[in-house]
C-alpha cells in the first residue's frame, strides 16, 4: 500500500512538473501580431525598430534578414561607418539588438551547398 502512494505521488509530482515546464515554454513563445504597415513582428522593442531603421531603409531589409545579436550589431555599425546612420543611444540599440536578434535569429538555410569543383561545368575563360 505505501509503495503504491509514493508511486502514485510520483506520478502526480511528474505531471505538475510537466504542467510547469510546458506552461514555461508557451510563456517564453508567444506569437505576437505583425505590423500592417512594415511587417515587422510587433514583440517588444519593434517601435524602436520601427522608427529608427525604417527612417532610412524599407522594413523588408530586415525581414528578410536574419542574425544573432553580434551580427546585427556589425550591420549597425557598417551602416554607421558607411551609409551615416546616426550614433543610437546605447539603450535604444540595446532595445534594438534585443528585438532583432530574438524575432530575426539565424537560421538552417534553405539554399543546397555549392557543387564540389570536379562537378562544376567547364568555363570558357578557366584555365585548366
Amino acid at each position: 500500500m505505501v509503495k503504491s502512494t509514493v508511486k502514485q505521488l510520483g506520478l502526480v509530482v511528474t505531471i505538475l512538473f510537466a504542467v510547469k515546464a510546458n506552461a514555461v515554454i508557451a510563456a517564453d513563445f508567444q506569437a505576437y501580431p505583425i505590423d500592417k504597415s512594415s511587417g515587422l513582428v510587433m514583440a517588444p522593442g519593434w517601435e524602436a525598430v520601427k522608427g529608427n531603421c525604417t527612417a532610412c531603409h524599407s522594413a523588408k531589409f530586415i525581414t528578410g534578414q536574419r542574425g544573432d545579436r553580434e551580427t546585427w550589431q556589425s550591420m549597425i555599425r557598417w551602416m554607421q561607418s558607411t551609409q551615416g546612420l546616426w550614433q543610437i543611444p546605447s539603450e535604444t540599440e540595446s532595445t534594438i539588438l534585443d528585438y532583432l536578434a530574438t524575432n530575426y535569429p539565424p537560421n538552417k538555410s534553405s539554399r543546397r551547398s555549392n557543387l564540389p569543383i570536379n562537378l562544376m561545368p567547364t568555363a570558357p575563360n578557366r584555365y585548366p
